[in-house]
């Protein structure tokens, strides 16, 4: 496995290409970002009886919740390990629970939007104005301030098992597995850096999960145990962001970054070969909410 630095200003890289189970997961044979990022505990538990607390772990759930992924995943040939079952508790109970998820902050510079022009009737019906209107968000422009993220970059067999790898080992940063031995919360978006060729017709085989450390750790980020997982002071970024729902596979993500890049029509605005997909939504929305961001050129 192959592993690196990343930064927001287009460093590491990679492909992700993650779908809703029921869609394409089961019919590729690999497990999914989202379907490891976070499960309802509902139906974790739907198959037998009794229910989480917060924060209390129940005889035995562990090993019912490990077993579950393990289930999940051993059909698409990733291997959950044993020391994967404090992390996906935790997860499981703080995601139900009463722990908010902090959104990385940003300032908005501008904002495009698509223009309408509409008819405006008079009441007599006899005549009327051309008028204009805003209508849908094409793409926003934004400043991101520098801030510590915690970030593995790891090239497997697969895309898909990159980016499962990955995440699994930032989940036990989160979950205990640092310098505070306690859960630091989660954080939304869960950034993953994309590489592509200079045409955008393929991903490159690296993958870069990333993941903003909450306000509270920012003035001393907790230190991860696992040396493949680093924290990095990322540099303040503008970035140019458009928003799209539903899975984000290989294709999807192409197309998006073609869109973005047909909106934006100057590609000396931005770096062309380096990309980011945001990820919001809990994977069992029916309209999961992403973000593609393009890195404004120095």
């Amino acid at each position: 496995m192959d592993r690196g630095g990343c930064s927001l200003s287009g460093g590491g890289g990679g492909e992700r290409q993650a779908s809703e189970r029921q869609e394409t997961g089961s019919q590729s044979g690999m497990i999914t970002l989202e379907e490891l990022e976070s499960l309802s505990e509902d139906q974790i538990l739907d198959s037998g009886n009794g229910s989480l607390e917060e924060g209390e772990i129940v005889e035995g759930e562990q090993d019912r919740l490990l077993h579950y992924w393990q289930d999940i995943a051993r059909g698409h040939r990733v291997e959950v390990p044993r020391d994967m079952a404090e992390p996906i508790q935790q997860l499981t109970t703080n995601n139900n629970g009463t722990h908010n998820r902090e959104t990385v902050p940003f300032t908005l510079i501008s904002r495009k939007e698509k223009v309408r022009i509409h008819q405006c009737k008079s009441m007599t019906g006899l005549g009327g104005a051309v008028g204009l209107q805003c209508g849908d968000v094409l793409y926003e422009k934004r400043n991101y301030k520098k801030a510590y993220w915690a970030c593995i970059t790891v090239k497997e067999e697969t895309y898909e098992q990159s980016i499962c790898y990955g995440f699994m080992r930032i989940m036990r940063y989160i979950c205990q597995q640092n310098s505070l031995g306690s859960y630091l919360g989660m954080t939304l978006p869960i950034v993953t850096v994309l590489r592509t060729n200079e045409m955008h017709t393929t991903l490159s085989g690296a993958v870069t999960v990333a993941y903003y450390l909450p306000s509270q750790h920012q003035a001393q980020p907790p230190q991860p145990y696992d040396t493949g997982v680093v924290i990095e002071q990322w540099p303040a970024t503008i970035v140019y962001t458009r928003a799209f729902t539903g899975a984000t596979n290989e294709t999807i993500i192409l197309n998006e970054i073609n869109i973005l890049a047909e909106l934006l029509d100057s590609p000396e605005l931005y770096v062309t070969d380096s990309f980011i997909v945001a990820s919001y939504t809990n994977p069992a929305a029916a309209n999961r909410e992403n973000e593609m961001w393009f890195f404004k050129r120095p």
